[in-house]
């Protein structure tokens, strides 16, 4: 598609979506408002659009569930993106959060759950929020084929035996203010010696008004809204503690957004996580955006049956979660394999693509299909050549997980359009 037809195409849906803003002001919280992407001439627009299998229950279920709370301000809806490295970094999933928040201000609940990764050495955290530690801690993620570490929904940990070990949590996002009335820690102590870890807010310290090192939850009701806080592991004895996860809350209804993303993560790497089940009742999502399959397809004996068969493990997690979860698979985007002269495209993404469409059909979810918006087999090229990717041609620049997130959004917004108004 050539520029001109691409800004004329999305300056059409724009038209199309703000027509009930201009003539109906209480109709205005119905419908999300496309964007104009970064141009960029490789990308196959025309294919930027939400495939829906031919039972649509459950996503039918999630857009009426988001129009109701975008119509009236009431009731709550969780959405969950979940992958490998491009969902660690955060930038793709804070980019489709925040278009999604901008139509319904009013509605922007809790943070959601989040990790501090870069406790941990080398370990990247995503862009909306900075994490800020005492000491090095010890990192176990769920990429490893054996550890001694429980996980989590989160799928990956970090440890602390240190008596000084603490980290401070701020959240920096300048378009949306979260919040946070509530931390729940999730963590455990070591078998040994028992740790019970503390929250520091405005100087104050506060322990928490409920916790189990069973369930491995510590609550933190919080007497002031806050940005920024500060937990405290309180080793001692030799005694460590593990981190699994945060969720931030608060009381108000509306959409929350969670990203979880683990470097290196394929479909098999979650379903070795224990407690990942029991955990994500606290997400509870009614929208999971799946994004794992870079890595699965990246070894050179790709099994198409049990990376299928991986995800519909996944999907039934979820589904005990909650029955009327939704589902929408990414494929992978074109990627590379090898380096230097011996670099070539992985012809792997093309199967992956699908089998996305297989797993639509099968639990009646829905595909955004990546590799086909990219330009297909071998376009990764031209997307590092544009400055859109990375040097290694698998993973994004800033930009381009920015561009990718805006793709994904308008299709989204496009398809909520099409279930809620046929």
């Amino acid at each position: 598609m050539t520029m001109l037809k691409k800004i004329s195409y999305y300056y059409f849906l724009l038209i199309l979506f703000a027509l009930p803003f201009l003539s109906a002001k209480h109709l205005s919280a119905q419908r999300l408002t496309p964007v104009i992407p970064d141009s960029l001439a490789v990308v196959h627009y025309e294919d930027d659009t939400l495939y829906i299998a031919s039972d649509s229950t459950f996503i039918s279920l999630f857009f009426n569930k988001l129009d109701n709370v975008m119509k009236t301000g009431e009731g709550s809806v969780s959405i969950l993106h979940i992958g490998g490295s491009h969902v660690q970094a955060g930038t793709m999933s804070n980019r489709i959060r925040q278009n999604i928040l901008r139509n319904c201000p009013d509605a922007v609940s809790g943070r959601g759950m989040i990790f501090p990764y870069s406790t941990a050495n080398k370990c990247n955290n995503p862009i909306d929020y900075r994490v800020r530690r005492t000491v090095p801690f010890e990192l176990v993620r769920n990429v490893y084929k054996s550890h001694d570490k429980r996980l989590g929904a989160c799928g990956i940990a970090v440890y602390s035996a240190d008596s000084n070990a603490a980290f401070t949590i701020r959240l920096i996002d300048s378009n949306f203010s979260y919040g946070t009335t509530r931390v729940t820690l999730l963590g455990y102590p070591c078998d040994t010696v028992e740790v019970l870890p503390s929250l520091v807010l405005d100087g104050k310290e506060y322990f928490p008004e409920d916790y189990s090192s069973v369930s491995r939850r510590y609550v933190f009701d919080l007497p002031v809204v806050t940005d920024t806080f500060t937990i405290k592991l309180n080793c001692h004895d030799g005694g460590d503690f593990t981190v699994t996860g945060l969720l931030l809350e608060n009381d108000k209804p509306g959409v929350t957004f969670h990203s979880i993303g683990v470097n290196g993560a394929a479909t098999d790497s979650y379903i070795r996580c224990a407690d990942f089940v029991e955990d994500m009742q606290l997400v509870n999502p009614d929208l999971v955006i799946f994004g794992i399959g870079i890595n699965d397809a990246s070894g050179p004996n790709f099994d198409t049956l049990v990376f299928k068969n991986n995800y519909l493990k996944i999907v039934e997690m979820f589904r005990q979660v909650n029955p009327d979860c939704a589902f929408i698979f990414l494929t992978n985007n074109d990627s590379y394999k090898g380096s230097g002269r011996r670099a070539h495209a992985n012809p792997n993404g093309k199967l992956v693509q699908k089998v996305c469409y297989r797993l639509a059909d099968a639990v009646g979810g829905a595909v955004w299909d990546q590799f086909a918006i990219m330009g297909g087999f071998g376009s990764m090229q031209k997307w590092r050549a544009a400055g859109y990717a990375q040097s290694d041609r698998v993973h994004f620049t800033a930009k381009g997980y920015n561009l990718v997130g805006d793709l994904f959004y308008n299709a989204f917004a496009d398809a909520m359009e099409r279930v809620l108004h046929p």
